[in-house]
């Protein structure tokens, strides 16, 4: 009993180390790409919760719009870009393990229908599994609540860009720094092969201005 205890004991301590480390890579390094894929080799990374991680290397996305590949490939890039613009955020934890697990429900939502890949409410369903991951390592209230909620909100901005009725613009508006979730959703859309900076850029700003006119004219979206 004691040397299974043992075992227990140290398997949950090189966990929190691995979390610890992954924490410490996201904020000091320029790529944490770099550090993260080479954790994601160890054999702890299939264990739960890193398995949540683990996973997207599995998950396909559309070619068209992730010519990068996997949900890991896209995650990398993603992160990445982050870390170039931590210094504009005022949560910069935050931003980066937003970063890192803004797509965490695409291996359960991830489906092939008339030829096509979709991931229909993966930020629903990562907002879940986001929230599952950094209370396994009792992550601060406040913390896990930043996070969770620019995980569950990062679709928003196609929805608003696209004038899509997908969206709660009034939750969004109540649960989240608009500013973050703008750059969060600018790393998303750069994470990818040869991103038109740009027009992404521009984008920004119309997402931000669009959501601060639908505020003055009442017009909002209350399906998700």
């Amino acid at each position: 009993m004691n040397k299974i205890q043992t075992v227990d004991e140290q398997n949950i301590y090189d966990k929190l180390t691995l979390f610890i480390d992954i924490h410490h890579h996201l904020l000091e390094d320029e790529s944490p790409s770099n550090y993260l894929n080479e954790a994601s080799n160890k054999k702890i990374f299939k264990d739960a919760p890193f398995s949540m991680l683990n996973r997207l290397k599995e998950t396909k996305q559309s070619p068209i719009h992730h010519p990068e590949g996997n949900v890991w490939n896209h995650t990398m890039l993603v992160v990445n870009e982050a870390a170039g613009r931590k210094n504009k955020s005022k949560d910069p934890d935050v931003l980066m393990w937003a970063a890192l697990l803004h797509d965490i429900g695409k291996p359960d939502t991830t489906r092939y229908r008339k030829g096509r890949i979709t991931s229909y409410d993966h930020d629903t369903a990562g907002e879940v599994l986001a929230k599952e991951f950094l209370e396994y390592f009792s992550c601060k209230d406040e913390f896990i609540e930043k996070v969770v909620n620019l995980v569950r909100f990062h679709m928003h901005i196609l929805y608003v860009l696209k004038d899509l009725q997908f969206g709660n613009i009034e939750l969004m508006k109540k649960k989240v720094d608009l500013h973050e979730l703008a750059l969060l959703g600018l790393c998303d859309r750069l994470g990818r092969l040869n991103p038109n900076r740009e027009e992404e850029e521009k984008n920004l700003d119309i997402f931000l201005t669009k959501v601060n006119n639908m505020e003055r004219s009442g017009k909002t979206y209350a399906k998700k």
